[in-house]
């Protein structure tokens, strides 16, 4: 994949050169939920304090991690990965890849379409 940005605009998948190596971030329904447990706030507001700069370190780490899991890692391997590229590193080394993340799981790839316009064009198309 040389070094470029992959966009799965089904699935709000991201797959980002990283690490060590290409890796697939995804933040499901299932990942969002444990977020909120994990860091006592909710993805909306996580995001918030990502792009005004009020974060807190464990949101880094958290969203990077899960967002690993969700794109297919184990939570091991998840867990592995963090504690050696975001833990061990200085947190703005990773903060526009969490940020990335974050935002494109709640927001949708730029070209997808929701439901309602989805519903229309197929409508449309009949």
């Amino acid at each position: 994949m040389e070094n470029q940005t992959e966009l799965n605009n089904r699935s709000s998948t991201i797959t980002l050169p990283w690490a060590d190596g290409d890796y697939t971030f995804r933040l499901a329904w299932g990942q969002l939920i444990e977020l909120q447990e994990k860091t006592n706030a909710g993805p909306g507001f996580l995001l918030d304090q990502m792009w005004q700069n009020t974060w807190k370190v464990q949101h880094i780490s958290e969203i990077i991690r899960l967002g690993l899991i969700g794109g297919g890692l184990t939570p091991t391997e998840a867990l592995k990965m963090t504690r050696n590229y975001v833990e061990s590193r200085p947190p703005l080394e990773n903060l526009s890849l969490a940020q990335a993340i974050l935002a494109l799981s709640l927001q949708g790839a730029p070209e997808e379409a929701t439901g309602e316009a989805k519903a229309v064009v197929e409508k449309t198309n009949e």
